[in-house]
């Protein structure tokens, strides 16, 4: 196992109704005018938005309504953000909504506390300080709610770049698994796919592995799987909604990943270029890469390949791994091949070197040239 230091000060509230409690939990954390931070329409016609309003109004918490953030969240909507919060001098970001609500919230506490285009923070510029983030989810998927990540695109440069800082981790996070209902099953498809990407990619490739970690990883991509497809069966069952909240909160949250030394992202970094250029939801591009990438990587090292057949599908070879999981994804309705989301092959020398940059950032470029992520992405054609 490998030397790690695990810290996580995000507060959950978990349950029915729990969304009541925001207020007062923002109210104790010292904040008194939040920027509230929601998406579309979804958000109104639940009636979360209506609820949220009123337990703020009754804590004594002023609330600066900012909606309109889109799936991907973008650079300009999130600079809009930053300049709202500083005018109206927010003391805290309330999100509300699934990761892109949550993720460009938290872009927006860093920019508010600095002089900085909020972009230099996703080139490198470290984060000293954030506005307190507080978040209701209603979608499971991202895991943003208790980590300390955020992902932003830059819509002009199409880059679709990440931060990551302490300061960034919520204080409170309420979890109503009966929220993740008011959004469209496909929705609920791609964020079981994401948190399914969440656990595997240091499964696979950390060179440093602890069995307890393996087995926190095959039992969250197991309860993930077996609550989404009971979803998909009974969409308004609590029960299996609470189980894929919860699981999709701990597949991204630092646990599955303590002990694990010397692993990369690949997958969320060549995904992270479709959907900068196509803005496909990231789940169904998590769905397309994920494997093609496990085809190209097996015959290099099988090992975690054939545990996982045998532990997730009770089979033996690696090819069943990759065969199990992306017939998974074909039975939820996921799309597997660039085509079904209209990417043309063509396009993918333009692909394999924007994720190149990506890989550049993330200590990867070694090994994900562009001609290697060409490659990878040639098998998803």
């Amino acid at each position: 196992m490998f030397e790690f230091v695990f810290h996580n000060p995000t507060k959950i509230v978990f349950g029915r109704g729990r969304e009541g409690l925001i207020g007062s939990e923002i109210r104790e954390a010292g904040c008194r005018r939040v920027l509230f931070v929601h998406g579309q329409q979804s958000v109104k016609r639940s009636g979360l938005y209506e609820r949220t309003l009123a337990s703020l109004q009754e804590a004594g918490v002023e609330a600066v309504p900012f909606g309109g953030v889109v799936p991907n969240p973008v650079l300009s909507h999130t600079r809009q953000g930053v300049a709202l919060a500083k005018i109206q001098q927010a003391d805290g970001v309330l999100a509300v909504g699934g990761g892109s609500v949550l993720d460009e919230a938290k872009a927006i506490a860093a920019g508010a506390c600095s002089d900085r285009d909020v972009w230099d923070f996703f080139l490198g510029e470290p984060i000293t300080a954030a506005l307190p983030v507080f978040t209701i989810l209603t979608l499971a998927a991202t895991g943003s709610e208790m980590n300390r990540n955020s992902v932003v695109t830059n819509e002009e440069s199409r880059q679709k770049y990440a931060i990551s800082s302490p300061h960034l981790a919520p204080r409170v996070s309420i979890l109503n698994p009966e929220l993740t209902c008011t959004v469209p099953l496909d929705h609920s498809t791609y964020g079981a796919v994401d948190a399914i990407a969440h656990v595997i990619e240091a499964y696979f490739t950390g060179r440093i592995r602890a069995r307890l970690q393996d087995r926190l990883v095959e039992a969250i991509v197991r309860t993930v799987m077996d609550s989404h497809n009971q979803i998909l069966e009974h969409p308004t069952s609590y029960e299996a909604r609470a189980e894929l909240m919860w699981a999709a909160t701990l597949a991204l949250n630092g646990l599955t990943t303590a002990g694990v030394g010397g692993y990369g992202m690949p997958n969320h970094m060549i995904e992270h270029s479709l959907s900068a250029f196509y803005n496909i939801p990231h789940g169904a591009g998590l769905a397309i890469v994920i494997p093609a990438w496990m085809k190209w990587l097996a015959p290099r090292q099988p090992a975690p390949f054939e545990r996982f057949a045998r532990e997730i599908f009770g089979k033996t070879r690696a090819a069943d791994a990759i065969s199990g999981l992306e017939t998974w994804f074909r039975a939820i309705k996921a799309p597997t091949r660039l085509g079904e989301v209209h990417i043309p092959a063509a396009d993918i020398p333009a692909l394999a070197e924007n994720a190149h940059g990506l890989a550049r950032q993330w200590g990867l470029a070694d090994v994900y040239t562009p001609a290697t992520i060409g490659q990878i992405l040639e098998l998803a054609a």
